[in-house]
């Protein structure tokens, strides 16, 4: 499964498989716990695969970040918690990514991805290359 299939709802805890759309919204599986859920249009719903984490260059797609992620830990949980302090949670993230914006990438943020890495490496979910949209986008590009 790409991150193109995975969701997160404002105000509602860990991750979502998108299932289906309907004329209202989507209905999604939470990957916690399996339980469904029917989702308006009004709900704030984030795409992963439309993530994108800040640099001092440049915004970097929250996939490649999971790869680093990934890398740094063999492809096994992270070595921090997302409950850790904002200290410990900025070291880690700076190994991780040593050129992401302070200002701009808070320690929730940081949390939040912490977080959304070890829920899709717990389902099994790891691979972290481009989607079908990124690689299409890019054919584009080159045109």
């Amino acid at each position: 499964m790409t991150l193109d299939k995975i969701l997160s709802i404002s105000g509602k805890p860990g991750l979502y498989k998108l299932l289906t759309q309907t004329r209202s919204g989507f209905v999604g599986e939470s990957l916690l716990d399996g339980k469904r859920l029917s989702v308006g249009i009004r709900n704030n719903v984030s795409v992963l695969s439309e993530i994108a984490i800040y640099t001092l260059e440049e915004e970097i797609p929250l996939r490649e970040v999971f790869q680093k992620i990934k890398e740094k830990e063999n492809g096994g949980k992270t070595s921090v918690s997302h409950k850790d302090d904002k200290l410990k949670l900025e070291e880690y993230f700076f190994e991780v990514l040593p050129n992401y914006d302070e200002d701009r990438v808070y320690s929730s943020d940081i949390k939040k991805i912490l977080q959304w890495y070890n829920i899709l490496i717990d389902q099994g979910i790891n691979d972290f290359s481009e989607s079908d949209n990124d690689e299409k986008a890019k054919d584009q590009e080159e045109e």
